[in-house]
């Protein structure tokens, strides 16, 4: 058992995916084909197409090019906030298949990490809830419960910081979605972190389709109001940089 690290990479993308946006968009307007339209297409226009969508908020081209990540260390309390963005397919690692036997490992919030008194307390959550995971197993088992049907019923013990493995593949548009919200300081600090190391593959690949993206604020004004971090300065900043 120890501590989990995040590491985020891309294992596909639709090939060409700025020509594919800005095909999208010039064929609603055009007569010809995509083969004619393929001919005409500049870095340019490709450029002056994509922002234009962008401007006008027109972004049903964007749904045509998808990114699929895959993900590890990040909890079980992240990938619970993960789920919630329905515009997207999931593959997760299952606590029913494989087995917690050996132990788990886990995120540490930094709160915790920062602390030694508390950080021992929560390490020693983790190896008690490890301990009483295979007591039950073990008990389980002896009622005749084998394989996936003991384990099902015990990882009811596990924490919500046992990290766990994900693939995840979403559309361009509901990535600039999910870059607005949870890129967002006021985002829960985990899957905060998650967004933003995807924003950063995902601008190397298509950097015209994901400029200025990011959190609501580095386009427009803060949409959270009173409870505003007040720092939309850095925020800017940061993910102009990024």
């Amino acid at each position: 058992m120890k501590e989990a690290s995040l590491k985020v990479s891309i294992l596909s993308h639709t090939p060409d995916p700025e020509e594919v946006v800005a095909l999208s968009a010039r064929l609603c307007y055009s007569p010809v084909g995509i083969d004619e339209l393929k001919k005409k297409l500049t870095e340019d226009e490709k450029e002056r197409l994509i922002n234009l969508l962008r401007e006008n908020g027109h972004l049903s081209p964007f749904e045509h090019v998808s990114f699929s990540f895959a993900v590890e260390g990040i909890s079980r309390a992240c990938s619970h906030q993960l789920v919630r963005h329905r515009i997207a397919s999931y593959s997760q690692q299952s606590q029913r298949y494989v087995s917690e036997e050996k132990g788990f490992d886990f995120i540490i919030p930094h709160t915790i990490n920062e602390n030694e008194e508390i950080r021992k307390i929560f390490l020693e959550a983790m190896q008690k809830a490890h301990e009483y995971y295979c007591r039950i197993l073990q008990a389980l088992e002896k009622q005749g419960l084998k394989g996936e049907l003991a384990r099902q019923d015990a990882r009811f013990v596990l924490p919500n910081a046992a990290e766990t493995k994900i693939v995840i593949t979403m559309n361009a548009r509901e990535l600039l979605h999910f870059f607005r919200v949870r890129c967002c300081n006021r985002a829960q600090w985990e899957i905060r972190e998650l967004a933003t190391e995807m924003l950063k593959l995902v601008k190397k690949i298509a950097p015209r389709i994901f400029k200025d993206a990011g959190p609501a604020c580095v386009r427009g004004h803060c949409p959270e109001g009173n409870f505003s971090c007040g720092k939309i300065k850095e925020v800017r900043k940061k993910f102009k940089n990024l």
